[in-house]
């Protein structure tokens, strides 16, 4: 048994077929100056071969999926034709006249020493995204030296050490039940291919390619990350009745699809998607939610060598207002710093970046650089209902000086008579404790708040998320975490703004209930936790969250809360399951 990283829900079981698709060894070889231009013509015809091939798994993407989820590729196709992607390889060649082959595996080296620095999950998958593509274009060159990879005709279950999107996207579904990688994460472009064909994956399984053989019968288990590979008889019929039950499962969420998220004693819950591309727009819409409540722009600036221009943000913030439309979305603007970096943003080193120049301040510090992202989402206001919100918002000047800036941007709008939506909603985020104990002043200045729990989380219990040696610090639960989010709640409701939660803490059955209760008014989860959230929204009592939250904010102690959370959940919803499979 394996654990892994849930990448897709499901759970399938068959046999496997173990691709061995490890980087190549790619070896340096001197070319003489009179073939540096042949050399050069090969790099630019085996990336012309991979832009067809590319354009071709978009449109069967297109065809069998739909036009949003076959977006991720419209993102490759551009960056096969931006002359920059291949420009340093072409340098590379011409200046140290070597083969074309080890001078894309160099600027993909240098690439990789940079991002292996940054501990953020999601910039590290969009440096993978690039090595993908790369590796398919060392596929097309002759001198690789790849055999096609011959794939049984029944059904099977892929095991590789990696796959790229467009591996994913031209998967047969009537042939590969699921499959397992030792590499990649849950917000890689792989696995949401995988989501949105419904196609069960676990990845980051280490070293799954050299302990499973072609032929081993394999469990995957997507929803909780577990692989399997042969199951003694006790576990597999264990995973055969946990298949019929996921299953039963999936159908019954289905029938939530059409309805609202309301408690039973009739207390509405705007429930909202979490997203990072536009192509997960797709899986918004298809689970119905009511709207996009963040909107992470950090994708448009990644993956580039250079800073995006205002059209290429005007086109993606217009292009997902459209889809969303009449729904709103809610668009925050550049966040990065901390953990997150560009190659091209410089910024000075600093001795705790997390307490440095980031997010908001980080934007205060760039002026140019903030309006020109005020201007392409204002510009695209004109084209859907578009919310602005400002990241870590710590003091107030921070807020006045941020709207100050709108300003300045509306009136350069309205004297070049661009359209814009003159009354946009302007929101901030509350994420340090700073910020939920003035949250009664800066509710005079916002549209409404959207708390970012992991965060506000991180910063009032001073420790950070991803050190294991603090972990047990990190608890949602934690009273002092609650007191807050309770606070930054009244403070919305008595200014008469509402509140958001759009942090991991809203995707978790018990702490969506606790929320409730504490006073939240949207929930803002990721797309595929949309249903089963409204789930336990129309199964609970609004009465009954507000006396649990009650309860956890008398309390000193997290287990004591999580104990009696989950006892008062279970009490609540078993004798009411019935009722609402056949109500629904």
């Amino acid at each position: 048994m394996y654990k892994g990283i849930p990448a897709s829900p499901g759970i399938v079981i068959g046999p496997a077929h173990v691709i061995s698709n490890k980087a190549l060894a790619i070896s340096r070889e001197t070319i003489p100056a009179s073939k540096v231009e042949a050399e050069i013509a090969r790099l630019k015809a085996a990336v012309d071969r991979t832009k067809i091939e590319t354009i071709a798994t978009k449109e069967k993407i297109e065809h069998e999926v739909g036009k949003t989820e076959a977006e991720i590729f419209s993102a490759y196709i551009l960056l096969l034709q931006d002359p920059m992607f291949t420009g340093k390889a072409e340098e590379i060649i011409r200046t140290q006249l070597i083969n074309c082959e080890y001078a894309l595996h160099m600027v993909l080296q240098n690439y990789a020493e940079f991002t292996n620095r940054i501990s953020d999950s999601y910039l590290k998958e969009r440096s993978r995204d690039i090595g993908s593509l790369a590796d398919k274009i060392i596929r097309n060159l002759e001198s690789a030296g790849r055999k096609e990879v011959k794939l049984p005709a029944d059904k099977y279950i892929i095991i590789a050490n990696d796959l790229s999107p467009a591996d994913t996207a031209d998967m047969d579904k009537n042939s590969v039940m699921g499959f397992v990688t030792e590499v990649g994460g849950a917000t890689s472009h792989t696995a949401i291919v995988a989501r949105s064909m419904e196609i069960p994956a676990v990845v980051g399984v280490r070293d799954i390619t050299s302990q499973a053989k072609t032929g081993d019968l394999v469990i995957i288990d997507g929803e909780k990350g577990i692989v399997v590979v042969n199951p003694n008889p006790k576990i597999l019929g264990s995973y055969k009745e946990e298949r019929k039950k996921f299953i039963l499962k999936m159908r019954m969420l289905k029938r939530f699809k059409k309805l609202e998220a309301i408690t039973v004693d009739k207390h509405k819950v705007e429930l909202s998607a979490n997203i990072e591309f536009p192509e997960e727009i797709g899986a918004v819409l298809e689970n119905n939610a009511e709207g996009v409540g963040l909107f992470r722009t950090e994708f448009i600036f990644i993956n580039k060598s250079n800073l995006p221009g205002e059209e290429e943000q005007f086109d993606a913030y217009k292009m997902i207002a459209m889809k969303m439309s009449p729904k709103s979305v809610t668009i925050r603007t550049l966040d990065i710093g901390g953990d997150k970096f560009l190659p091209y943003f410089k910024i000075a080193p600093e001795q705790n970046p997390f307490l440095g120049l980031r997010a908001i301040r980080l934007s205060m510090a760039n002026l140019n650089i903030f309006k020109l992202q005020i201007r392409a989402i204002l510009r695209a206001s004109a084209f859907g209902k578009i919310k602005m919100m400002f990241p870590m918002v710590t003091i107030s000047e921070e807020i006045d000086e941020a709207l100050k800036i709108v300003d300045e941007v509306k009136a350069e709008l309205k004297r070049k008579e661009v359209k814009f939506d003159e009354s946009i909603k302007i929101g901030i985020m509350i994420e340090v404790p700073s910020a939920a104990i003035m949250a009664d002043e800066l509710a005079k200045k916002a549209d409404f708040f959207s708390i970012g729990t992991n965060d506000l989380i991180q910063y009032t219990v001073a420790a950070d998320r991803g050190n294991e040696t603090v972990s047990y610090l990190y608890n949602p639960l934690n009273p002092a975490v609650l007191r807050l989010i309770r606070m930054v709640a009244n403070s919305a409701h008595k200014a008469g703004i509402r509140v958001s939660v759009c942090g991991e803490m809203a995707s978790a059955p018990h702490l969506a209930y606790l929320l409730i209760g504490l006073g939240i008014d949207e929930l803002s989860v990721s797309p595929s936790s949309i249903l089963s959230t409204k789930k336990i929204v129309r199964n609970i009592s609004f009465r009954d969250a507000l006396e649990e939250a009650e309860f956890a904010l008398k309390q000193e102690k997290a287990a004591v809360i999580y104990d009696h959370v989950m006892a008062s959940l279970d009490k609540i919803l078993m004798p009411r399951k019935k009722e609402n499979v056949d109500e629904s």
